[in-house]
């Protein structure tokens, strides 16, 4: 009886093949983040070609959205925020961002942050906020100065009331109708947003 040659080359699209891209894509992310990583890059470490990574995740920013574990997707987030005028993004902020939480994808989004925050380098979350959600938000401040700043000041408040509401669950904030909460915080994330900074 002879030995059947071993296959040589790339893995096909065997079951762990998903997962295999997902890790080697958690690793890239974290190390490189959004920007720098690439999906030649990840496919590579993966043992895959490029062409099957896009075969299951179709982008580089859905494969992202995978290997973050986000419960839900960015751009359906983003798009209500770019819908609405600039002067209104504090309010909207909180109405969009709070009320994800307040709904279905909330204890999945709770246990993403809880991870993350206890990571030793939370560099995932950190790539997610600085390079997709608040980038997008930087490219409508129209006064292009201090984007940065401003987005990062938005981004600590906003955490603050997530953390507040959903982890620490103070009240009367946890308790608090969405529409107040967003009547009351939205002016101090508009001020960071397009306000005078000092």
């Amino acid at each position: 009886m002879t030995d059947t040659p071993r296959r040589r080359g790339r893995r096909p699209g065997a079951p762990d093949t998903r997962d295999a891209i997902l890790a080697a894509a958690r690793e890239s992310f974290a190390r490189d983040g959004f920007d720098k990583a690439s999906v030649r890059a990840i496919a590579e470490t993966a043992g895959v070609d490029a062409a099957l990574v896009h075969h299951y995740f179709g982008t580089k920013r859905k494969l992202f959205i995978a290997a973050v574990e986000m419960p839900v997707d960015p751009e359906q987030v983003l798009s209500g925020l770019m819908a609405v005028e600039v002067e209104d993004l504090g309010r909207q902020l909180i109405l969009t961002i709070v009320g994800l939480w307040d709904g279905d994808a909330g204890p999945a989004a709770v246990a993403l942050v809880k991870a993350n925050l206890s990571a030793p380098d939370p560099a995932m979350l950190r790539s997610f906020l600085t390079e997709i959600v608040l980038a997008a938000i930087g490219e409508r401040l129209t006064s292009g100065d201090h984007v940065a700043l401003r987005t990062s000041l938005t981004a600590s408040q906003l955490l603050g009331v997530l953390v507040s509401r959903h982890i620490l669950k103070l009240d009367p904030i946890a308790t608090m109708p969405l529409a107040d909460l967003a009547d009351m915080v939205g002016p101090t994330l508009q001020r960071y947003l397009t306000g005078q900074l000092s």
